[in-house]
């Protein structure tokens, strides 16, 4: 694990950071660009491409998390007027507050300087996890029913996954319901019965494979719900095609550990690296 600058220097390392940072950016510009007509009014949302990255906004998100722009200094580097032009667009959408999240190789010699003008302040950090497909395990077990989730299941696999992190907006669980019948989009759930005690999702484009949304509810966590959840997605994305998967998880705070970042090491998901978050408000 390395957060320096000069991480993935080479050809290869290159092109998985250029996989891993594009598949991110799609599978969350995918639930903004699709959600239903009423969510993206109850959200304030738009979606827009610049330099080539996903700038999502919800303007009126509450909990300050989907107003993000994902992908800069994949298809063109990362300069002081670049950012300038993400976030004159958050200003013309009335957007208060949004993540500027760039892999760290990707950050320009002079990025301090940049992230000062435009006042991006730090805000925490995520694991970027990243393997080729044939290296992952997918023998987790559960005492849980693990399988995909259909159109009758997905508002309650919404309320699962939001109420779990504490989004339990109204538009916020319509908008992650839709997902159901997003392409490249599955979701995929752990029962207890009848009941949607954990979720997760995966996106496919091309070979890349994005795992994420997993959340399980507190009554069930220790059960293998998680770990039975990666492992039914990799399969998936296996079947869809997928050579390289890819996911995120926080990194927890010193003295802190985080049971997903465990999950995700035990299939084979190393932390490739570690991307921080740069807060912009209005």
């Amino acid at each position: 694990m390395n957060n320096s600058t000069d991480f993935l220097s080479t050809p290869v390392d290159r092109h998985l950071t250029a996989l891993a940072e594009t598949i991110e950016a799609e599978a969350m510009d995918a639930y903004l660009a699709h959600a239903p007509a009423a969510a993206r009014a109850g959200l304030g949302i738009t979606t827009t491409r610049l330099g080539g990255a996903a700038v999502m906004s919800a303007r009126l998100d509450p909990y300050e998390y989907w107003s993000k722009v994902v992908g800069l200094g994949v298809l063109a580097p990362v300069t002081h007027d670049r950012v300038g032009e993400v976030i004159a667009h958050y200003r013309e959408q009335g957007t208060p507050t949004a993540l500027v999240q760039i892999a760290p190789s990707l950050l320009p010699a002079d990025w301090e300087d940049v992230r000062a003008a435009h006042g991006l302040e730090p805000a925490g950090a995520w694991h970027k996890h990243a393997a080729p497909i044939d290296e992952l395990r997918t023998d987790a077990l559960t005492d849980l029913r693990v399988g995909r989730v259909g159109a009758d299941d997905a508002a309650e696999w919404a309320h699962l996954v939001a109420t779990t992190f504490g989004m339990d907006h109204a538009a916020l669980v319509a908008m992650l319901a839709q997902a159901v019948h997003t392409p490249g989009t599955q979701l995929y759930a752990a029962w207890d019965g009848d009941r949607v005690v954990a979720g997760a999702a995966l996106f496919v484009q091309g070979t890349t494979a994005s795992l994420h949304s997993d959340a399980t509810a507190a009554t069930h966590r220790g059960r293998g719900a998680h770990s039975a959840l990666i492992a039914a997605r990799i399969e998936a994305a296996r079947a869809a095609g997928a050579r390289w998967v890819v996911a995120e998880t926080g990194v927890p705070a010193p003295g802190t550990r985080n049971p997903s970042t465990e999950n995700m090491r035990r299939a084979g998901l190393g932390v490739a690296y570690v991307r921080p978050n740069w807060r912009w408000r209005a």
